[in-house]
């Protein structure tokens, strides 16, 4: 009975979406549930979102305030800090945070305080799902337990399911509509109206048979890019070894029709999901008495991706006859990834710690992120992008290569330039500026 009510709710969208988590995850799912035509509650804890999302304004890049907007203003999207305005919801998405605690161990308070909190408003005929990355076992151990201990079972009474984020922010050409979702359901039924729930919003589904399948789906994912970033980031220190270019020899690599898949080193790894979510494999399978060794392997070695780059730019200076200590470096983007406004696990955070605790006098400029916080709660300001400002650079280091930025300018005002993204690879080759430009 309750399935073919909720099946009848979401065929005429007449069902209450609710969004848990508004952040780069939860608040495109929420604004391409109200596109379609339903009516979405977002909830987060934080009042200066809800706030901002209330007044029909968009904090978030990839959703412009043009396309939010009049979501907002017909009232098919609102936001809310308030678990009680959740409680006629039909169907609800937890997209939360799960990061790690300082000792590498899953962090799971998010999904176990919304777990809990779903559980005092669930009803019966509600749909809950996880989107939250996390190891395999995640909703089975921690869902579903609470849905019972309510008395409400999952494909009779209610319904259960893991459906992997795979939001990429920045990225152009894929998002949420054409971007395939992955379908872990606790029963058939649970299957049966979640693959309901996001065909309505997404292309194509893709059912697999349980909610630790999705789990470990997601997890592949991110483990094969961490993996073979670490590989190409090992490449890298090895042709800095044998005295060739990393980014010629992965160039003529990517020449190959078949068998090869390039990828590329970097300063070290950021953003929620790839330096974290393999650690949440590697954890659960320690629990199992097995060590995930390329996990391991891959994540020591990106991990010291920061010291790499400082010890580049140190002898970079020295090249100079210049100290570390007492140069001006200036560093360009702090984001993560290019053309985002996200620092979390962002390599330059570390990068910028080590060349201050070698005496350096580091700024920073990033179009996207207007402040940083450092250890002991300091803040740093970006520092506004000028000719004068890069002159009086002992040293200008690339960190994140910002499409907006213009590398021909930069190269033309800077003396000396640590390069860890290419960014700037075609003047170096060409010898088109008077800077000595050194790559990774």
């Amino acid at each position: 009975m309750y399935k073919q009510q909720l099946i009848d709710k979401l065929s005429n969208k007449s069902a209450t979406i609710g969004i848990i988590g508004l952040g780069y995850v939860g608040l495109p799912l929420a604004v391409a549930f109200a596109e379609v035509g339903f009516n979405v509650i977002g909830l987060d804890l934080s009042t200066e979102k809800v706030k901002i999302l209330n007044d029909a304004q968009s904090y978030i890049p990839d959703i412009p305030t043009a396309q939010l907007g009049p979501l907002v203003k017909a009232g098919k999207l609102r936001a809310t800090t308030s678990y009680a305005d959740l409680r006629e919801v039909d169907a609800v998405s937890i997209c939360v945070p799960t990061p790690l605690t300082k000792t590498k161990d899953p962090d799971m308070s998010y999904v176990i305080s919304a777990s809990d909190s779903i559980a005092e408003i669930a009803h019966p005929g509600m749909l809950i799902v996880l989107e939250s990355t996390s190891y395999p076992g995640t909703t089975d151990e921690i869902t579903v337990p609470r849905l019972k201990a309510k008395g409400l079972e999952p494909g009779k009474d209610v319904f259960i399911s893991f459906s992997p984020e795979r939001i990429d922010p920045a990225n152009k050409k894929w998002h949420v509509r054409n971007t395939p979702k992955v379908i872990g359901g606790v029963t058939e039924a649970c299957q049966e109206v979640t693959c309901l729930y996001y065909g309505s919003i997404v292309d194509t589904v893709v059912p697999v048979s349980s909610p630790t399948a999705a789990e470990m789906v997601k997890l592949l994912e991110n483990t094969f890019r961490a993996v073979n970033i670490g590989l190409v980031n090992e490449v890298a220190l090895m042709c800095d070894k044998l005295g060739v270019d990393v980014w010629e020899i992965i160039r003529a690599a990517t020449s190959k029709p078949f068998g090869f898949m390039p990828f590329y080193p970097g300063p070290g790894l950021g953003g929620h999901c790839i330096p974290i979510d393999p650690l949440y494999l590697s954890w659960k399978l320690k629990t199992l008495n097995y060590t995930s060794r390329f996990i391991e392997l891959a994540s020591e070695i990106n991990t010291g991706m920061p010291e790499y780059v400082i010890e580049k730019v140190m002898t970079a200076l020295n090249d100079e006859s210049k100290a570390v200590r007492g140069s001006k470096v200036v560093v360009l983007g702090v984001a993560y990834k290019r053309d985002v406004d996200d620092v979390r696990e962002s390599p330059a955070l570390d990068i910028i710690q080590l060349l201050e605790e070698k005496g350096a006098q580091v700024s920073y400029h990033d179009p996207f992120v207007a402040s940083i916080r450092l250890e002991h709660d300091r803040r740093m300001e970006s520092t506004a992008l000028s000719e004068d400002w890069l002159k009086t650079a002992d040293c200008v280091l690339v960190v994140t290569d910002h499409t907006v930025f213009d590398y021909a300018w930069i190269a033309g005002h800077s003396h000396l330039i640590v390069d860890t993204r290419n960014a700037l690879g075609q003047f170096k080759r060409q010898n088109g500026s008077g800077a000595r430009i050194v790559g990774l």
